[in-house]
């Protein structure tokens, strides 16, 4: 299943999600959907990237470098991140707080499928 497949999927299955991206360790888009411009989007999963970096890190000095997903909150909204290698990310823009639960149900069988479609 190629990967814009499953990110459409992923989008349409979270109500008021407006974006997914698959990103590499770099920060580099490999695809992405969702009604937000492209452009934003990438912007969102570089920085994303810098985050899950950062994180990825520090939990590594701790002795601990099994992280399973970030989420990032404002007020209106979540976003998840979502390592899928070790090289590669899934993040999943504008979920509402109220369906924070589907959205990461949502993305971890998308990580599933994409862990498939990378390996």
């Amino acid at each position: 299943m190629p990967f814009k497949a499953v990110l459409k999927e992923l989008v349409s299955s979270v109500p008021g999600a407006s974006g997914a991206i698959i990103a590499d360790w770099e920060g580099e888009a490999v695809d992405q959907v969702g009604p937000m411009d492209d452009y934003n989007l990438r912007l969102v999963g570089a920085h994303k990237g810098i985050i899950l970096g950062n994180l990825r890190a520090m939990l590594d000095r701790l002795g601990n470098d099994d992280l399973q997903e970030v989420v990032i909150s404002t007020s209106d909204t979540k976003t998840l991140v979502v390592p899928i290698t070790a090289d590669y990310f899934l993040v999943l823009t504008g979920c509402r707080k109220q369906l924070l639960g589907k959205a990461r149900f949502a993305a971890r069988r998308c990580v599933s499928l994409l862990k498939r479609e990378i390996a």
